[in-house]
């Protein structure tokens, strides 16, 4: 049995930890005491497309957890370089998998400890109503690839276990091309919705007049994909039809970077967008359009932070 500790309790935290708990031993990570006592007291509630209630282990103290097998850092990159501070020195000979938008959070864990790293990405998502209730609202898959001293079985090993547990999971030998793809669409859905303040919907998509919506869409996901081209990465997915197909889910998805402006939180802008900007620039592509929509994000940002 794979003794699994999810660090980090948002929605897609609890998703994971939750689905898993049906299936093996699971620990949670909490920042706050008070969230940890609540899901050892009630458990954790998932409505939606599951419905059931889990049981889990919980502690704000990382050393008052269990052994694992495996740690899944569920955390929104923002907080990613602090959840990884501290579990220095924990966990001794468990794989560790990120699940972050974005590039560069294999670096961020890796700087921390020396855990066999697994990287990941997801496109499932939920809607987090309490610290013991989340719903179920988008179910597709985690893409999960090997990064140190991992590999491509180990990625499909943990799919599996995913899988298992009623979520959508795959794994492959080179997660770029998936991770890119993700990239792209995230960069460009996102940072339009964070501005636009328009859940993810037909307008994303529609291209026939003038001011449509999705004709930037579109012009931004080619300033990703000639990003990828010049980096040699192949996309699994082209970004704009994962992009239209979402739109005609028939449901209303709000995009993270909108749950944190709604919520004058700070975004995933410089982890998502940032990233993709510095990484056209390493390889001389312009991307003025998603140059604006990062410039834009960070003002409105600044519009609410003191």
């Amino acid at each position: 049995m794979t003794r699994v500790c999810v660090a980090g309790a948002g929605s897609i935290g609890s998703l994971l930890a939750a689905h898993l708990a049906r299936v093996t031993d699971v620990s949670v990570l909490t920042r706050r005491a008070d969230h940890a006592q609540a899901l050892q007291r009630d458990g954790l509630r998932v409505s939606g497309r599951s419905e059931f209630v889990a049981h889990v282990t919980a502690s704000d103290d990382p050393s008052a957890l269990p052994p694992a097998d495996l740690v899944i850092l569920a955390c929104k990159g923002t907080d990613l370089d602090a959840l990884a501070s501290r579990l220095r020195g924990q966990f001794e000979g468990a794989t560790v998998m990120t699940v972050q938008n974005g590039l560069g959070a294999e670096e961020v864990v890796a700087a921390h400890g020396d855990w066999p790293l697994l990287s990941s990405v997801t496109f499932m998502s939920g809607t987090r109503h309490s610290d013991t209730h989340v719903e179920y609202v988008l179910d597709t898959a985690t893409w999960i690839g090997p990064f140190r001293q991992t590999t491509g079985g180990d990625a499909r090993a943990v799919a599996e276990l995913i899988a298992s547990s009623g979520l959508k999971a795959v794994g492959f030998d080179d997660l770029r091309p998936a991770q890119w793809s993700k990239l792209i669409f995230n960069a460009t859905v996102n940072g339009v919705a964070a501005l636009t303040e328009l859940p993810h919907d037909f307008h994303f998509a529609q291209v026939e007049h003038e001011g449509d919506l999705g004709l930037l869409v579109r012009d931004l996901v080619d300033e990703g994909k000639a990003t990828a081209a010049a980096a040699g990465i192949v996309l699994d997915e082209d970004p704009w039809e994962m992009n239209v197909l979402a739109t005609q889910r028939g449901h209303r998805h709000y995009p993270s970077m909108l749950e944190d402006v709604e919520a004058h939180r700070p975004t995933e802008i410089e982890t998502i967008n940032g990233s993709l900007i510095r990484a056209a620039r390493r390889h001389g592509v312009a991307v003025p359009l998603h140059t604006a929509v990062y410039r834009l994000v960070k003002a409105k940002e600044a519009s609410y932070t003191p």
